[in-house]
């Protein structure tokens, strides 16, 4: 049986806790991830995936709230809607600006490099994630194996 190590990628991107929303959106896009291990020296404090970031947006979506005015609001139409906006672009700043520390799944689920490809599919299974990052007994970040990474080991 295939070990962890035998299969995990070595080359992990990660984010500190303090990093921007807008740097993780961001990051994720362009190295076509869909989350990453958040790290505080070498050790994991936490993962971040589109999943956290889609609930912020949604969290965001919320708080505009649009209002339709009545026809004697017409005149104030203007101002009301001026509002709005600065609003809007408040939040929009405030969200993006959010550290990754604030929405990231706080309590990692780890595994050992020494542990079976078929024990990290099965944590992946029960716990319904796509990753899991690698850590030595000293809790050292040392790789991250992914559904893809587990699936790949059938070819």
């Amino acid at each position: 049986m295939k070990k962890v190590r035998d299969v995990m990628v070595k080359d992990v991107v990660t984010f500190k806790p303090k990093d921007p929303i807008h740097y993780v959106a961001w990051s994720l896009r362009e190295k076509r991830i869909s989350g990453a291990p958040v790290v505080d020296g070498n050790k994991v404090v936490g993962v971040v995936s589109e999943r956290d970031i889609m609930r912020l947006i949604e969290e965001y979506d919320l708080k505009i709230n649009l209002v339709f005015p009545s026809p004697l609001d017409v005149l104030e139409l203007p101002l009301k809607i001026k509002h709005e906006l600065d609003e809007m672009a408040s939040l929009i700043r405030e969200t993006a600006a959010t550290a990754v520390e604030e929405i990231m799944t706080k309590k990692a689920v780890t595994i050992a490099p020494d542990a079976t490809v078929a024990e990290a599919a099965k944590i992946m299974g029960e716990r319904k994630i796509n990753r899991l990052p690698v850590v030595n007994r000293k809790g050292v970040l040392v790789g991250i194996i992914t559904r893809g990474d587990v699936i790949g080991t059938l070819v």
